[in-house]
């Protein structure tokens, strides 16, 4: 699977990119026909605690998913947004066992 990691106005380092890869990677045991995946990440110009925004987008055969989270941390945010696809992927999966 291909992984991009794309950050607005600021650089990753090499220990959060990992650990994206390390938990976008591990998406494709809940469904095998993921293509590849589009990880962005953003500061929100408001002076919350929340201000940490990830996006993913997961190209599959025939549709995308995407999940859009907010956190105090990056890390946790993609918690979240790895969790919401989780669930879609399973979701997807049942339903194209179905047709």
């Amino acid at each position: 699977m291909k992984i991009n990691v794309n950050s607005v106005k600021f650089k990753v380092d090499t220990k959060l990119d990992a650990f994206i890869r390390d938990k976008v990677e591990k998406l494709s045991s809940h469904n095998d026909s993921i293509i590849s995946s589009d990880v962005i990440l953003k500061l929100d110009s408001a002076n919350t605690v929340e201000n940490k925004i990830v996006e993913i987008k997961v190209a599959i055969r025939g549709n995308d998913l995407f999940s859009k989270k907010q956190s105090k941390t990056f890390e946790e945010a993609l918690d979240n947004a790895t969790d919401a696809l989780k669930k879609q992927l399973i979701k997807h999966k049942e339903k194209v066992k179905k047709i």
